[in-house]
């Protein structure tokens, strides 16, 4: 199996609404973004499918060895082998790469945040950093695409976070500010043991509402000239944001389930975005 093989099928089994996004590009690009992807994944599962924070963090160590490696021509992995050409083609800094694995360190070393100035930290290195590197891959002529890239990957990441409440509290954390937790009178006991109510959905249209406001501040940072490259980022934020629709329709039961769209669902959505451009 080729790296570019390798890349495909990580990105292809996490039927992830990242990977519909750019199911229309070039081949070129396509194998770029797809080899960036498949290095997100590889350094989330390493937190997230492992039990001991000190076998995690040491599996860290490795993927930012492997970085340095890769930057030297010398990758073992087959994410890095395909990563090392997407990386010379559309220059993407090996400083934001390791930005990535910072954020997934960060779920290593705490489990709540005080306020959204601290949430706001882990976001940008989780996904706005992704997000500045998925531009760059894209393509784009004016640099006001870069706070676009930026506030998009916060939506997406806001999305993610009420999404997964539920699935998050059961492996201990709890990604809503602690600060808005008390502003709604919702304790961390509650979510911790999945107990639903009014404030709880109060709290969660609150999330929705700043998430939306994040993916209007981007669409509207978006320069027409750079509209049709970045096509992929809109397609993601369309299915998001249908994502967000179904899960205030359905109440924000986010603490018991896991709300997500069909792939036709995805499919379509992505298709008529791309259309419209």
């Amino acid at each position: 199996m080729s790296p570019d093989e390798y890349c495909q099928q990580k990105a292809a089994r996490s039927g992830s609404s990242f990977y519909y996004s750019f199911l229309f590009l070039p081949p070129e690009r396509r194998r770029a973004i797809t080899a960036l992807y498949a290095f997100c994944r590889e350094v989330d599962d390493t937190v997230d499918e492992c039990q001991d924070p000190g076998v995690a963090a040491t599996r860290l160590a490795w993927w930012r060895h492997e970085l340095a490696a890769m930057s030297a021509g010398q990758a073992q992995h087959p994410v890095t082998q395909a990563l090392h050409q997407a990386s010379a083609s559309f220059n993407l800094p090996e400083e934001q790469l390791r930005e990535i694995i910072d954020g997934m360190e960060m779920d290593l070393q705490q489990t709540r945040y005080l306020d959204f100035r601290a949430l706001s930290l882990y976001c940008y290195r989780v996904a706005s950093v992704v997000g500045l590197l998925a531009a760059e891959i894209f393509g784009y002529q004016d640099r006001r695409t870069q706070k676009y890239a930026h506030d998009l990957g916060i939506a997406c990441q806001l999305t993610n976070i009420i999404r997964d409440v539920g699935e998050d509290a059961r492996r201990g954390r709890i990604y809503l500010p602690i600060d808005e937790l008390q502003r709604f009178g919702v304790p961390a006991s509650d979510i911790l043991e999945a107990r639903h109510s009014d404030a709880f959905r109060r709290l969660i249209e609150f999330q929705i509402d700043r998430a939306e406001s994040y993916y209007a501040q981007a669409l509207a940072t978006l320069p027409a000239a750079d509209r049709k490259a970045q096509r992929p980022g809109l397609v993601m934020a369309a299915i998001y944001r249908t994502l967000l629709d179904e899960i205030r329709r359905d109440g924000c039961q986010v603490l018991t389930q896991r709300t997500s769209l069909p792939p036709l669902r995805k499919l379509w959505i992505a298709w008529r975005t791309w259309v419209r451009g």
